[in-house]
């Protein structure tokens, strides 16, 4: 599989389409960079709303700039701070609808307004990085994004790392 093709209107249903095709494409590739480039594509293809999609894979204790689509982005962050050091370190995903209410928020993009992040565990429960969104709109993410990120961060973890 080469490309991704979502049909459905509303945002679950995307969610929905775009698992078992994220799956197809990670099938068999054990390169973790192309795997999670390819991931932040498809990703891109589903999430609208997003302004910047990618990865922060723990290394040596920090979070560290993995595979990405958008602006520049900050290269390290400690965990517990900011939204994504705050969701690895707490292991939970983060829906922040208004970033400037986040103490402690980091603004690698100051035009971010909300954010999601999703932690990437594997099944042995080791935190391996976490999924980053970012967008330009007011509490663009919900429980739908959660809900339909969870999945996809279940898959992640299951590369080899």
């Amino acid at each position: 599989m080469e490309s991704i093709a979502l049909a459905a209107a509303d945002k679950a249903a995307r969610y929905r389409e775009l698992v078992p095709q994220l799956a197809g494409l990670l099938d068999g590739e054990p390169d973790l960079v192309a795997n999670l480039a390819n991931a932040t594509a498809a990703l891109r293809e589903c999430v609208g709303a997003a302004s910047w999609i990618g990865f922060y894979v723990l290394r040596g204790g920090e979070l560290v700039l993995g595979p990405f689509q958008g602006k520049v982005a900050c290269v390290r962050i400690a965990l517990g701070r900011g939204v994504c050091g705050t969701a690895a370190a707490e292991r939970r995903t983060l829906i922040v609808p208004d970033v400037d209410q986040f103490p402690g928020h980091i603004a690698c993009d100051a035009g971010s307004r909300s954010e999601i992040v999703v932690p990437i565990v594997r099944r042995s429960g080791e935190l391996v990085a976490v999924l980053d969104l970012d967008s330009y709109e007011l509490a663009a993410f919900d429980e739908i994004d959660a809900a339909g990120l969870a999945p996809i961060a279940a898959l992640l973890g299951t590369l080899a790392w």
